[in-house]
């Protein structure tokens, strides 16, 4: 997981948000959730990856909420969030299916849950 020093944000709060962004797709990882975007090659711009993108973003917006990260840092999110699920339009219930994984690792990032 590879995140920049704290002193390279102008805002705390988006170090956490990338922070939590990063935790969340290493939940993806074999000996954890192993998420087909995490442990499959995949390409910038694929469905895979992008549906990994998506987790990570809503895990981390979860993860903003519980912690209570600064609202600032939602607008970026839901940005970032719009753009990946343009990538991914067509499948009805991948909304559903994400926020699941994403819900999944947020649990596993706070219990250490496993599979």
């Amino acid at each position: 997981m590879n995140v920049p020093p704290k002193s390279e944000f102008e805002d705390i709060n988006k170090y956490y948000s990338t922070l939590f962004h990063e935790m969340i797709h290493s939940t993806g990882h074999q000996s954890r959730l192993e998420r087909a975007g995490i442990t499959e090659t995949t390409h910038f711009g694929s469905k895979t990856y992008s549906k990994e993108e998506l987790i990570a973003e809503l895990g981390a917006s979860m993860l903003c909420g519980i912690t209570g990260i600064d609202n600032t840092t939602i607008d970026n999110s839901a940005s970032y969030i719009h753009s990946w699920l343009q990538v991914l339009k067509g499948d009805k219930r991948l909304i559903i299916q994400a926020s699941q994984q994403a819900q999944k690792a947020v649990q596993h990032i706070l219990e250490g849950s496993h599979k």
